[in-house]
């Protein structure tokens, strides 16, 4: 499984723009009057103000090379303020293993950059914009996540470690084991290195070009085939 492209809401369309292009530097590959694409890596994320209800925000992730995460983060730091959870900086996921770190956009979406040890390949240039190798992770948002776990199991997408799909906890689905995931939760769970809770708002995920899930404007989950 990979997000080829990652669609989200915003209402700050051109802070948005400002802040990923002219303070981190990502390219613009695609733009119009209601959105903008920039690339990630081997991914695309899109940012939209059309038809926005309410004050969007969402967890994603990007994946760093394995060996250049703390080379990122003093990269971050000096691009935008890193999020804290218990006073510390960075988050150390030794059940994966991993090592993140957490910063706020302008719409109050959570980021993350995370080196996964044992899935992400090593860089041996200096870090840079151009390193980042793809969007990692999206939340996803649902009303009923095990009923949405069913749907997935017919797509092949599965429970990272095999467990029952749960409303409270956060569900890692993926078809294999390549540094990529869908998080499956329902509302009202705070994201990590922040105050937030997990909220449904409107988005698509286009994993290939036969296949787009996502929750749509009445908050309902859709697989889209074709």
């Amino acid at each position: 499984m990979e997000i080829k492209l990652l669609t989200l809401q915003t209402t700050e369309l051109e802070k948005m723009k400002a802040f990923y292009t002219q303070h981190l530097g990502f390219i613009i590959c695609g733009e119009n009057t209601n959105g903008f694409q920039i690339r990630v890596g081997s991914s695309i994320l899109e940012f939209t103000n059309e038809k926005v209800v309410g004050e969007p925000y969402y967890h994603f992730a990007f994946n760093i090379p394995a060996n250049q995460f703390q080379e990122a983060k003093e990269w971050l730091k000096g691009k935008t303020t890193l999020l804290l959870e218990d006073g510390e900086d960075e988050a150390d996921f030794s059940f994966w293993p991993a090592h993140a770190c957490y910063f706020e956009d302008p719409a109050g979406n959570i980021v993350e950059l995370i080196a996964r040890y044992n899935e992400n390949p090593i860089s041996e240039s200096p870090f840079t914009i151009n390193s980042i190798l793809n969007i990692s992770e999206i939340g996803l948002m649902v009303k009923d996540a095990p009923m949405v776990g069913e749907q997935f199991k017919e797509i092949d997408i599965f429970d990272s470690d095999n467990d029952p799909v749960t409303n409270s906890s956060l569900n890692f689905m993926q078809d294999h084991n390549n540094g990529v995931f869908i998080i499956l939760t329902s509302i009202d769970r705070r994201w990590l290195f922040s105050e937030k809770k997990s909220k449904i708002f409107p988005m698509k995920i286009t994993l290939d070009e036969q296949l787009v899930v996502g929750v749509d404007k009445e908050h309902e989950f859709f697989i889209e085939k074709s």
